[in-house]
């Protein structure tokens, strides 16, 4: 009795933290206080959005037969609703029924009053809701809750970005320094591992309690899987059941992941981090509680954040890999998200590369000697960790690390795939929104530069090539990565590489069941013959053709992205353009095209339309090509420059845009690789 007391006692403290905080340190937070509404209004009347102009809204295309030349989907693997505890305290009312009507192409509010809208449907949704707070609030409108009870469950449910802060460490635990013997970013956890969702405060309050909560949490995940399927529609509407397993690093790192199932076999609960304390044994936690007809994989978000420990050797607690745990990570874990709202994760001047446009939407600074969290390290990049997997295949005959790519939001506004630089609403709840938040500069706000206007781009979508629209083909595509990420725009991008391809097939009108037959795709191995010495001596074909969203800026250019390793083991990349807009053509000596002289005006934000190109092929041989060496390849499709997102807000608060970040942004598209297996 008296430990329950205590507990209450603390919780109630908690609360009234959270109240003094809400009512007299956060004013500007809408929905922070019982005027929250009247001040989302008023700072949305400070912004005129007849100044930009939006593309109308089409409808959905569909495809009725099953295609063996492969059609091209367009979906959202990762987003958040009010079911997300997080999302909850940032103000976001807006159910899984919502983010679901949503992505067919309903209109929705978003927290800060604006009109949040697809400018065309999605194919394919992953509704992703932190797992480890399955359970904690079902029971907070029952009328026999203690009074304890009654404080925790309006800690949780209040608007309040503090009570996040308070509840992340509550509920996903915290961690310390570890093994200085260990690389930094591996750490110790300081808070009690629970079998049961029982971290969360509105689940201390003894057995009974605890084992409601751990009942709720299966409630909860048959209610996601139920809605899946109500909203499942072959053919139009792919809906993959899903959720976001989420343990916890000091400065809110994120060593994430976010788990699929191939259909509405599951298993009975969600595994979270309350339940299992790293990657390798959610993975081997899954394989057991999965069953027969169940299947599933795992994609990492925002290496970028996760401070070095996606691509290392140890998990966040410091569990090494073994060969087998490697294994398990090759069959379970095929994709990465290279692209989000919290930054680009393909590379990072000055860790690790030089390559120019690796500065794209990037949000951390290098490492400096001694810096353990808060920066870019070397292995929180995907092409970094492309080159561990060389290495790894070099040690121990398989390449664990062999990846495809896709991109997404991470919005925790119940609006998948919302994307587009135009009307980008944040991706915070109130937080972020509206436009005046955004770009809220004052001293009271001075941490906006940071964690708003610099922090957060528009997010990325996932694009996935496959025969049909169904659980089974969007989930087998992912599986084999055939799959590419585009920072927004809907890009259409294939990539092929093979023994037998060369110029002639760029004059062939539909040459992708040839290159099925004879090459292997984005996402695919391409084993050097063993005894040909003509096919040894020259580098295969790489086909690439990409055409320009037609509702957004012509192409730019295309480049090949190559990551290779040396007899002695070190691992290098270059990158070069193979094709240009304008007729233009590559340097030799500097490898790029020249500039092809687009631009942008960003009182307006009216692109070039007389520059660039509607669709960039080619067919290009690697002139450094060794039989001997582990390589892999992928493509990166850039556009002509646009404005940023907050260009846009700039010009509907009339001021001009913020000199912090730039006006304008190259969007892209990156292919998921294509690695190459030696001879031998």
């Amino acid at each position: 009795m008296l430990k329950k007391i205590g507990v209450g006692i603390v919780v109630l403290l908690l609360a009234v933290a959270g109240l003094i905080w809400i009512k007299l340190i956060m004013p500007l937070q809408a929905s922070a206080d019982k005027n929250g509404p009247a001040t989302a209004a008023r700072d949305y009347a400070l912004q005129d959005d007849s100044k930009v102009t939006l593309p109308a809204p089409q409808a959905g295309i569909y495809q009725a037969a099953p295609n063996p030349d492969m059609n091209l989907y367009w979906g959202e693997l990762h987003v958040h609703t009010s079911e997300s505890f997080d999302a909850t305290l940032f103000g976001n009312t807006l159910t899984i029924d919502d983010a679901y009507r949503f992505a067919k192409g309903e209109p929705l509010d978003s927290p800060g009053g604006q009109v949040m809208q697809l400018s065309r449907p999605l194919d394919f949704v992953a509704i992703t809701d932190h797992a480890e707070g399955f359970g904690t609030r079902t029971h907070c409108d029952s009328p026999d809750l203690s009074l304890a009870e009654r404080a925790a469950c309006w800690l949780a449910n209040e608007p309040n970005p503090m009570i996040f802060q308070i509840l992340t460490s509550a509920v996903r635990g915290t961690a310390a320094p570890g093994d200085p013997s260990k690389p930094a970013g591996v750490y110790q956890r300081t808070t009690r591992q629970s079998p049961k969702p029982g971290a969360f405060p509105t689940c201390r309050f003894g057995d009974d309690a605890l084992e409601r909560c751990y009942q709720n949490a299966k409630n909860d995940w048959a209610r996601y899987a139920d809605l899946a399927d109500k909203y499942y529609e072959p053919g139009e509407l792919t809906t993959l059941i899903g959720y976001e397993y989420s343990p916890g690093l000091p400065e809110q790192g994120k060593h994430h992941r976010n788990v699929l199932f191939r259909s509405n076999t599951v298993p009975e609960r969600a595994l979270s981090s309350l339940d299992v304390p790293n990657a390798i044994e959610l993975w081997k936690g899954l394989e057991a509680n999965c069953g027969e007809g169940c299947d599933f994989l795992t994609m990492p978000h925002n290496p970028n954040k996760a401070w070095g420990l996606t691509y290392s050797r140890y998990t966040w607690d410091g569990q090494e890999y073994s060969e087998a745990d490697w294994r398990l990570r090759q069959k379970r874990e095929p994709l990465a998200e290279i692209f989000q709202v919290k930054g680009a994760q393909e590379c990072a001047l000055g860790v690790g590369a030089t390559d120019e446009e690796c500065a794209f939407e990037q949000v951390f600074d290098p490492c400096q000697p001694g810096e353990t969290t808060g920066c870019a390290f070397k292995t929180g990049f995907v092409r970094q960790g492309l080159k561990v997997g060389l290495a790894l295949d070099k040690e121990l005959g398989f390449n664990p690390l062999q990846f495809g790519f896709i991109a997404a939001t991470d919005s925790h506004n119940s609006n998948p795939g919302d994307v587009e630089e135009w009307d980008f609403p944040g991706a915070v709840g109130a937080v972020t929104s509206s436009a005046a938040r955004r770009l809220r500069a004052t001293e009271e706000t001075a941490a906006a530069y940071k964690t708003i206007l610099k922090f957060n781009t528009s997010g990325g979508l996932a694009a996935v090539w496959a025969p049909e629209n169904t659980r089974e083909a969007i989930f087998d595509a992912l599986a084999r990565r055939e799959t590419y990420a585009t920072s927004g725009p809907r890009l259409a991008v294939r990539f092929y590489a093979g023994w037998g391809i060369d110029d002639a097939i760029m004059d062939v009108q539909n040459p992708f069941r040839s290159l099925m037959g004879n090459g292997v795709p984005m996402g695919g191995v391409l084993h050097v013959p063993q005894n040909s010495d003509a096919a040894q001596r020259r580098s295969p074909g790489f086909f690439v053709w990409a055409t320009r969203d037609p509702i957004d800026a012509p192409l730019q250019r295309v480049q090949m992205i190559k990551g290779w390793i040396d007899a002695d083991g070190q691992t290098h990349e270059k990158v070069v353009d193979i094709a240009c807009s304008n007729g233009l053509t590559v340097d030799p000596i500097s490898g790029r095209c020249a500039d092809n002289g687009a631009s942008v005006d960003v009182t307006t934000c009216n692109f070039s339309t007389n520059s660039g190109a509607d669709e960039l092929k080619t067919v290009w041989h690697d002139p450094d090509y060794d039989p001997t060496r582990a390589a892999f390849y992928y493509v990166r499709v850039l556009m002509n420059p646009t404005c940023r997102w907050s260009s846009y807000d700039a010009i509907r608060l009339g001021r001009e845009p913020d000199p912090r970040v730039p006006a304008t942004i190259r969007e892209r598209a990156w292919t998921s690789p294509i690695w190459l297996d030696p001879a031998g």
